[in-house]
């Protein structure tokens, strides 16, 4: 049997030390701060954003939450995010997605100034990442706690072979850049990707990440002995149950280490998010962090 990456535990152990950088900021006379839009009423987002603003408080990160209906302009959006952008006491700034049908989301990533992107969406840090750049920059939460996850777990990632399902800029082309820059020969697949040929990419693969949305997309035929399986679909079924992207009971005695659902990459995106904005915040009032002092 697979053992099972345990994604709350990494999650408490990465905001513990998310804490005591916060509380050493907090000595300098800094407290890092997070602004988080939410437009309209949808019932997952609301959620979102109370479990956010509940981490953050406990984190020592002060976290404030600009709702709006959803009949609001673009315009009157977009002129939110210049005020945020301008306030120095706003260190980090989120667009909560989903949003309205009217409101173009790529232009308020793209209005959010990049040294407050704490999601990482903004062209010139996405930019950055496909580049490779050594210098430090906000990348999507997602994938860098997955990133978290698998060093956490000692999984190699040199020379391997990894297989990422989904292309979205949320999970999918990020992850395939930081396996990339990891050393890690990387297939990114999606759902014009052949049936077959999928099969045959991911029987090859010694580190599978999926992203795709769809319920129990990978199944035992999948996967070869000894695969890391990092499911990061969240589907809530007819019943109100959750299930991943992995058929978890068949590929569990398959796999080497498995992510299950829930509690697996899930609670690492919360965690990561309050871990970039600490690290804005220190970039912002020009304080340094202890070196890896994120390695857990």
């Amino acid at each position: 049997m697979a053992e099972l990456i345990d994604g709350k535990q990494i999650a408490k152990t990465l905001r513990a030390k998310v804490k005591e950088q916060a509380t050493y900021l907090s000595e300098q006379g800094v407290t890092p701060g997070l602004a988080v839009i939410l437009v309209g009423d949808d019932p997952a987002s609301q959620i979102y954003v109370r479990n956010k603003e509940r981490a953050a408080e406990k984190a020592g990160v002060q976290a404030q939450t600009i709702r709006y209906d959803a009949t609001i302009t673009e315009a009157e959006l977009l002129q939110k995010v210049e005020t945020l952008n301008a306030d120095p006491a706003i260190d980090a700034i989120l667009v909560q997605s989903p949003l309205p049908e009217h409101i173009n989301e790529q232009h308020l990533q793209e209005a959010i100034t990049p040294e407050k992107d704490v999601d990482g969406f903004h062209p010139e840090n996405v930019g950055k990442l496909f580049a490779n750049r050594h210098e430090y920059f906000p990348i999507a939460n997602t994938p860098r706690g997955v990133m978290t996850m698998l060093q956490h777990e000692q999984v190699d990632l040199y020379g391997k072979t990894a297989v990422v399902i989904g292309r979205s800029i949320l999970v999918g082309k990020p992850m395939f850049s930081l396996l990339e820059a990891a050393d890690a020969s990387v297939s990114l697949l999606h759902r014009h990707t052949p049936d077959d040929v999928r099969h045959t990419m991911l029987q090859q693969a010694d580190i599978i990440v999926v992203a795709a949305g769809v319920p129990k997309l990978i199944t035992a035929k999948d996967v070869k002995p000894g695969a890391v399986v990092i499911d990061v679909g969240i589907n809530r079924m007819e019943d109100g149950h959750l299930e991943g992207d992995v058929d978890f009971e068949a590929v569990e005695p398959i796999a080497s280490k498995i992510t299950p659902v829930p509690g697996g990459v899930g609670p690492m995106t919360i965690a990561t998010l309050l871990e970039t904005t600490v690290e804005l915040a220190a970039r912002h009032h020009e304080i340094e962090l202890e070196a890896g002092w994120q390695n857990i």
